[in-house]
């Protein structure tokens, strides 16, 4: 079976809708740790002779749709806005999701005894775009000061400190927040002597990277509250939060740990636009090879290229969740 790359590329400013149609190249990138997912469209910046007018019908804050897929059978990857239009020897059209929401200021705020989960939905009300908080990971701050920031200055600082994994669902308008490698999408499966073109993958194991991360804590009356977790004997990792309890730093700590020093998959490979994979999905990565190393991984990021040679989906997997026979 033969299969030819298909696409479609949509944007809606105001009540009007345009479809591309034409492009040279068109790059995704997903990744749990960070904020945003983005995407960049490139354009030729001419045509006969005669230059693209793309500013006419786009601009900053367009809505933008990218579908991908073979043979007509397409697949959403990506929703979000336009952030810019850059023009270097090509035009490149920068693509952001939801966050591009979230740059606005808001009010400043002192929160006493409270959640990420209530901060982040104090955030959401104040952007004002009917956003929903989604939000597993129990973890309380003792005193949080909001001031002279916007949005993502307010999440930015959430995910820096607690280490969430942090990320946006544009199309169901929901803001995620949980903890490292907890979140489970769908389930693909992957064979390095079948559907992995390229790969520089190497495989880490937990024994061989010790690790002891200390959290410190600032309290108001200027003491430090430290927690610790991990193995001396090895690195050492310290990390500053703001004023919260011993055991929520402590969660802190052991999700850095978990994050650092567990088996893993170091690097990443390419393979095709199918199975469909985004991060929080689990793989399972077989190696006839070293079948030792075959396992369910976390997927914690991906990046997408489709142009006129095809489409090819790189995936970067995390930590081993579960053995396989």
């Amino acid at each position: 079976m033969y299969y030819n790359i298909d696409w479609e590329i949509k944007f809606k400013t105001g009540s009007k809708t345009f479809k591309l149609l034409m492009l040279l190249e068109c790059e995704i990138e997903k990744n749990v740790e960070n904020l945003a997912d983005v995407a960049v469209i490139t354009l030729p910046e001419t045509v006969l002779n005669q230059a693209l007018k793309v500013k006419d019908k786009i601009g900053r804050g367009s809505e933008v749709t990218i579908k991908t897929g073979y043979n007509g059978d397409l697949k959403t990857e990506f929703i979000g806005f336009v952030r810019d239009i850059t023009t270097d020897g090509s035009l490149k059209i920068q693509c952001e999701d939801a966050l591009f929401l979230f740059r606005r200021g808001i009010k400043d705020k002192m929160f006493k005894t409270t959640s990420v989960k209530q901060i982040a939905e104090y955030v959401c009300s104040e952007i004002g775009e009917g956003y929903k908080v989604i939000c597993d990971y129990d973890l309380n701050y003792e005193k949080f000061v909001i001031h002279q920031a916007t949005g993502y200055d307010v999440l930015q600082k959430l995910q820096e400190e607690t280490k969430a994994n942090v990320y946006f669902n544009t199309e169901k308008k929901e803001l995620h927040i949980h903890p490292p490698f907890t979140e489970k999408g769908g389930y693909v499966i992957y064979c390095m002597q079948k559907n992995i073109e390229k790969s520089s993958l190497e495989y880490k194991k937990a024994i061989d990277r010790k690790l002891e991360v200390t959290v410190e804590s600032i309290q108001k009356n200027g003491t430090v509250k430290t927690a610790k977790s991990g193995n001396t004997g090895g690195d050492t990792v310290t990390l500053k939060v703001g004023q919260m309890s011993e055991a929520d730093a402590k969660k802190i700590a052991e999700a850095e740990v978990l994050k650092r020093s567990s088996d893993m998959y170091e690097g990443s490979f390419d393979t095709w636009l199918i199975p469909y994979c985004e991060p929080t999905y689990s793989a399972k990565i077989v190696d006839f090879d070293y079948p030792e190393q075959s396992a369910i991984y976390y997927v914690k990021a991906t990046k997408l290229n489709i142009s006129s040679s095809g489409g090819v989906r790189s995936i970067t997997p995390g930590i081993k969740t579960a053995t396989v026979k």
